[in-house]
């Protein structure tokens, strides 16, 4: 089981195999729209930016599990991120993190038998995901770390010299 397992919706309805992104480093972010933490939308996209000719893919997972903080439809969600933080990475339909009716993807990668490196709950919007070319997680970041801090940007590197 990995990564590639799963097929997520886009924003815009269509679903997404994460197995298109073999071969590709994959960062998964689950992302809301009126957090504290919104502003690392601008990190994302410029971390973006700086590696997807290198491999990178960044991919924004909307969710509101934690205070109601991406109350938005789809369709509001991709305009906010399109105009106040100009995102161009893939980002997915809304779904949940946490609870009864978690995502399978992330039921997958909180299952810390599964997944020894980066399982555990959820904590809070804007938690990181990081996978090598193969799938393989690299390395997991909580929401205060952001994405242009030294070791994500160490944990990216890493991964797209493999």
């Amino acid at each position: 089981m990995s990564v590639y397992n799963f097929t997520l919706k886009s924003i815009d309805g269509k679903p997404t195999p994460l197995s298109e992104y073999h071969g590709k480093v994959l960062m998964l972010v689950n992302v809301a729209s009126k957090c504290g933490f919104t502003p690392q939308y601008s990190a994302l996209e410029s971390v973006y930016e700086k590696y997807k000719d290198r491999g990178l893919v960044i991919v924004g997972i909307p969710a509101n599990n934690f205070a109601s903080q991406e109350p938005g439809t789809n369709e509001e969600i991709k305009k906010f991120c399109s105009t106040k933080y100009n995102v161009s990475f893939p980002m997915m339909a809304k779904v949940s993190v946490l609870g009864d009716n978690k995502a399978p993807l992330y039921a997958f990668l909180t299952d810390k038998s599964a997944n020894p490196q980066i399982g555990g709950d959820i904590k809070w919007n804007f938690t990181k995901f990081v996978f090598d070319r193969n799938g393989k997680p690299v390395a997991r970041f909580e929401p205060n770390v952001t994405p242009d801090s030294p070791q994500v940007i160490a944990a990216i590197e890493s991964a797209l010299k493999q």
